[in-house]
């Protein structure tokens, strides 16, 4: 492998206001709320914006050739966190190793570094309106414009803690979720939106009490974050905290998404629950007890919706039915990080030990050199 040397140019240094909220006490009802009015905290950062200074294209740690015969069959990554067709139809995968992507020419892995030099693990791929790729990892964010990768990071990673979760808003602002938080970036400026803490979860790996696991935005641009204090809901104003007032939903919240009908899915430590914006109802009880943990949850082109459970287990519900993907034996079941449908509508489920598409009821798995 030809290692490729990345030459960084400081730009400029921004100086950022924080802000933080105070916690009212909770009310009454179905679903307890409590509402945050926005307060100024007195506490600054400094923010970097660097460029490499050579073009992507010529940046590639190393690229993937169909003749190289002695690497057929070698995953992608032994675990891809994300992936992401972009409007071109490129195939984006970021993985514990770095950013890799698939064209027409084939597979390349682009050289990025954190700011100590060291790779870096990616979380998040999204495009903005202009065609930019963003890849939000461990210790900041880069932006792709189709020749430059741009860095953006805190020196004191401590601060803001490491990206677990990221989106783009319909104003074009980028959420980002750390295990200390959420922070906005419109560009030039990160600004902490402060959310109260919550408890460490003890039956994972990585957890904190600022821990923000995911952020969407729903189609009436409520911003949503599922959090290790619960549900949050901002309308732009007020910073609302759901939970169910019978404590079956856990405060510890794994990711939060709207369906088609306009309810919601939350999934939990306690299963996944439908929240009609009124009330929280547990579909998985029957299915899974009541304290068996739901992951990842998706919903397809179609209206099914998937998720996994028991770490490793993967479902598919369709409103009336719930059906367990059945692994035929000798055959590997993916442990999925993310599940994603592309522009062709093949589902792919990503996590250790690669990547798989589910293709006539089996996982077929995805290597350097498909199939695609």
């Amino acid at each position: 492998m030809k290692g490729i040397k990345l030459f960084f140019f400081n730009f400029k240094t921004i100086t950022i206001s924080m802000f933080c909220f105070s916690l009212f006490s909770s009310c009454a009802g179905q679903v307890e709320k409590n509402e945050l009015p926005l307060k100024i905290r007195p506490e600054q950062f400094k923010i970097h914006e660097d460029s490499i200074s050579m073009k992507a294209e010529n940046l590639p740690e190393y690229k993937i050739s169909p003749h190289d015969k002695e690497s057929q069959g070698y995953q992608i990554s032994g675990v891809v966190r994300t992936v992401f067709q972009d409007s071109k139809g490129n195939f984006w995968f970021g993985t514990q190793d770095g950013l890799c992507r698939k064209d027409k020419i084939g597979v390349v892995y682009f050289s990025i570094k954190d700011l100590n030099g060291n790779g870096i693990t990616v979380h998040v791929i999204l495009e903005d309106k202009a065609g930019n790729i963003w890849i939000g990892y461990n210790n900041g964010i880069a932006k792709y414009d189709g020749e430059f990768f741009t860095n953006y990071y805190v020196k004191d990673i401590q601060a803001i803690g490491a990206l677990w979760s990221m989106i783009m808003d319909t104003k074009g602002t980028l959420w980002i979720g750390t295990t200390q938080g959420v922070f906005t970036f419109d560009g030039q400026v990160f600004t902490s939106f402060e959310i109260p803490e919550g408890k460490v979860n003890p039956n994972i790996g990585v957890s904190t009490s600022k821990m923000i696991h995911s952020i969407i935005e729903d189609s009436k641009g409520n911003m949503w974050f599922a959090t290790n204090g619960g549900a949050y809901m901002f309308d732009g104003k007020t910073l609302i905290n759901i939970s169910a007032k019978d404590k079956l939903l856990s405060n510890f919240v794994n990711q939060i998404i709207e369906i088609s009908n306009g309810n919601y899915l939350v999934s939990t430590a306690n299963g996944l629950f439908r929240y009609d914006g009124n009330s929280f109802y547990n579909l998985t009880e029957k299915l899974l007890g009541k304290n068996e943990g739901v992951g990842y949850i998706f919903e397809d082109i179609s209206g099914t919706i998937w998720f996994t459970a028991n770490k490793r287990d993967i479902y598919s519900y369709n409103s009336e039915t719930f059906q367990k993907i059945q692994i035929k034996e000798g055959e590997f079941s993916p442990l999925p990080f993310q599940i994603y449908q592309d522009q062709q509508n093949r589902l792919w489920f990503v996590g250790f030990k690669g990547a798989y598409r589910l293709e006539n009821n089996a996982f077929v798995n995805v290597t350097r050199f498909g199939p695609w």
